[in-house]
């Protein structure tokens, strides 16, 4: 695979296409546009390829896609239509709902003919509103297979490392982190973790590394980049756009300490990413409160596409909002809880001591009721993971095992407490221990009785799915009365930002009276999310920046009237 990193850009030439961010967006957008015949260049601010995609668990959510079908999934286009409409309502208009849903698996059959990725179905991964019309309790998330490292040749040096790295560098997939949660409570735990080490071992000896999740993702959309003779310009940021009588014409880059003019004869997309890093941003357009600290986006996603995209006249939308989840602030940086507040043995409560949330919702809604109910009598900012000794005894814990000793330094900083009683615990953390004691209490009865009267936690099927099916009457409900007792401090954390540049459904960038910009695309988090304030199942970041930045690419190849194909 040839290294093209270090490529100069001709500036007198110039370019077809100028893409701005390497992550699922950006690559699918270039590729789209080199596949019909374009002259296009992808250029990255980091010095790293991949993005938040590279760093993240890697699932696509697009109904209807080949891989979806080839398993088997009973979906429709009627259902998955209805879904989008009951869950993200007129927040997005219909228009661009359904251009999504009409092009999202001519995506996923473009991107599996032009990479060597292949895609397989999350089996029982629910849709996030799975009770709702159109919902899919089997879930409409895939995720990719195992892909080896070879592949990339000297470009495996300059991918974007994940958020978290997996324990002793074992391939692990999302199906199979399901079940190694359960590695000390159910068979198919041990089974799964037992087939993850085997699978560690055999690459060992074949010398292969295997990738996956958002890794494999970001590494099979790069191979399939330089298969197409698509240069890739690291450490080359985004400066401005150069506009001419209204019309977008090129970048200007930052570029070995130069500024340098890449010219975009038919198009720039912007796949810069939100702005999740940028604390002045976050103060400006988000509630209270907030910090750029708690994010787990890329350290370069810093909203210079969507900045300078409102330069350019462009409108913005759901600026106030992000891909939230509840997060722990650890020394090493945010923890992304999934499966933690699921689990039996745990329970979720604000500075007062109550609960005000099911904990095993779906991670957008448990962060919305973080800020919808904050205000300064009664702090939602931080909230308290309470559990016992037996949630430790028999689950994984923030990457650690089922009876790991918790790191001493996640105690100094303040992230963890621990106590030999609740009373005890709710002193340390500033709680009323009458509240605390009393919700706890309630909270027990629900789990002997296998239903939460208050909250409903574990009966919908997203709930169960990281749920333990040996606790019973309910995967998701056990009591929290087995001493010594943690406290676990619970910030609103983020994937990235939701909100950006306003986009059509050709993903072509809008002013304010609804005009678009000519010469200008925008796909993934520089543009506001087709999701609305919502989040349709795993992978429905990816998936749809994966569709519109495809998009992009061929509406700026039809309006360029290239003879090449639609691939």
């Amino acid at each position: 695979m040839p290294d093209t990193t270090d490529l100069d850009a001709d500036c007198d030439t110039g370019y077809d296409v100028v893409v701005v961010g390497s992550g699922a967006a950006g690559m699918t957008a270039a590729l789209a546009a080199a596949r019909r015949g374009l002259r296009t260049v992808l250029v990255e601010k980091a010095a790293t390829y991949g993005g938040s995609t590279a760093r993240s668990g890697g699932g696509v959510w697009v109904p209807n896609n080949p891989a979806l079908l080839a398993a088997g999934v009973p979906d429709s286009p009627e259902q998955a239509r209805d879904y989008l409409a009951h869950i993200v309502g007129d927040v997005v208009p219909e228009d661009r709902r359904q251009a999504f849903l009409d092009n999202g698996p001519a995506t996923v059959s473009f991107v599996l003919a032009n990479t060597p990725l292949e895609l397989a179905w999350v089996p029982g991964y629910s849709d996030y509103y799975p009770e709702a019309p159109g919902g899919l309790p089997g879930g409409r998330s895939v995720e990719p297979k195992p892909l080896s490292a070879k592949l990339l040749g000297a470009e495996r040096a300059r991918l974007n490392p994940p958020y978290l790295k997996a324990p002793t560098g074992m391939a692990i997939t999302q199906a199979d982190y399901k079940w190694m949660n359960l590695m000390a409570r159910h068979p198919r735990g041990l089974l799964r973790t037992m087939r993850v080490a085997g699978r560690r071992m055999l690459s060992l000896l074949r010398r292969r590394e295997m990738l996956t999740m958002g890794q494999a993702l970001s590494a099979g959309l790069r191979v399939g980049l330089s298969r197409a003779g698509v240069p890739l310009l690291l450490e080359t940021p985004l400066v401005d756009l150069c506009v001419e009588d209204g019309r977008v014409t090129g970048v200007e880059v930052e570029r070995g300490g130069k500024k340098v003019v890449l010219r975009a004869r038919h198009g720039v997309v912007l796949t810069s990413g939100g702005f999740e890093r940028n604390e002045r941003m976050r103060k400006e357009y988000q509630r209270e409160p907030i910090t750029a600290d708690w994010t787990v986006g890329a350290v370069e996603n810093t909203g210079d596409g969507i900045e300078a995209g409102m330069r350019a006249g462009a409108a913005v939308d759901l600026m106030d909002d992000a891909w939230w989840g509840p997060s722990i602030e650890l020394p090493r940086g945010p923890y992304f809880c999934l499966a933690e507040r699921t689990l039996p043995g745990c329970v979720l409560v604000n500075q007062a001591g109550e609960r005000f949330v099911n904990e095993a919702s779906p991670y957008v809604d448990a962060v919305h009721a973080m800020y919808d109910g904050h205000t300064e009598d009664k702090p939602h900012i931080p909230a308290w993971l309470i559990l016992d000794q037996r949630y430790r005894n028999r689950y994984v814990f923030a990457g650690l095992g089922p009876r790991q000793p918790l790191p001493g330094k996640w105690f100094k900083s303040g992230a963890l407490h621990k106590a030999a009683t609740l009373a005890e615990l709710a002193k340390r953390i500033d709680v009323p221990a009458d509240t605390l004691m009393s919700t706890v209490e309630r909270f027990n009865g629900f789990a002997r009785t296998g239903r939460d009267e208050d909250f409903q936690r574990g009966e919908s099927a997203y709930d169960r799915y990281y749920g333990d099916p040996r606790n019973t009457p309910n995967p998701c409900l056990g009591p929290v009365d087995k001493a010594p007792f943690y406290a676990v401090r619970i910030v609103p954390g983020d994937l990235g930002t939701k909100g950006g540049l306003r986009t059509d459904t050709h993903a072509r960038v809008l002013r304010g009276d609804g005009t678009a910009i000519p010469g200008l695309y925008a796909a993934g988090n520089a543009s506001a999310a087709v999701m609305g304030h919502t989040y349709a199942g795993p992978g429905a970041t990816l998936g749809p920046a994966m569709v519109f930045g495809y998009l992009a690419a061929q509406d700026i190849a039809d309006r360029a009237g290239t003879t090449g194909g639609k691939r």
